[in-house]
């Protein structure tokens, strides 16, 4: 069927630019498929080294029967492992960015000033000199 499809695309120009711009896309496809697969078995924390070198070698080695086994065995935890390091990672910013902003206890303290200050248990100058010192 390939032959006839390559015989069928050598006589019209424009079926043979369609079938290489198809071959391109399925390589392309390929590598990301096979670097997708190469980048999970380094990045899984619960493999160990012997299975990350056994699994590598079988990717490596025999490449299309390796990341067909690999999606097989290990393919529905690709995407879970995906998604907690996606987790983490999204933790981890968070977390930098309340202590970067320092907010955490600032605006507490604030709002707590400004009840006080509302309920009038403090002066608006003991609320300025108060502010002035959290914001410091």
């Amino acid at each position: 069927m390939n032959l006839a499809l390559a015989n069928l695309a050598s006589d019209y120009p424009l079926l043979n630019l369609f079938w290489t711009i198809a071959m391109i896309f399925l390589w392309v496809l390929w590598f990301m498929l096979l670097f997708r697969v190469i980048g999970d078995i380094f990045r899984d924390h619960e493999l160990g080294g012997g299975g990350k070198a056994a699994w590598a070698l079988l990717v490596v080695i025999l490449p299309f029967l390796g990341v067909f086994v690999y999606l097989i065995a290990r393919g529905t935890g690709m995407h879970e492992r995906e998604v907690q390091r996606a987790q983490q990672s999204e933790e981890a910013f968070r977390t930098y960015l309340r202590a970067a902003a320092g907010t955490t206890g600032s605006t507490d303290e604030l709002t707590r000033l400004a009840e006080l200050k509302n309920r009038g248990d403090i002066t608006a100058e003991e609320y300025e000199r108060a502010k002035a010192k959290i914001l410091a």
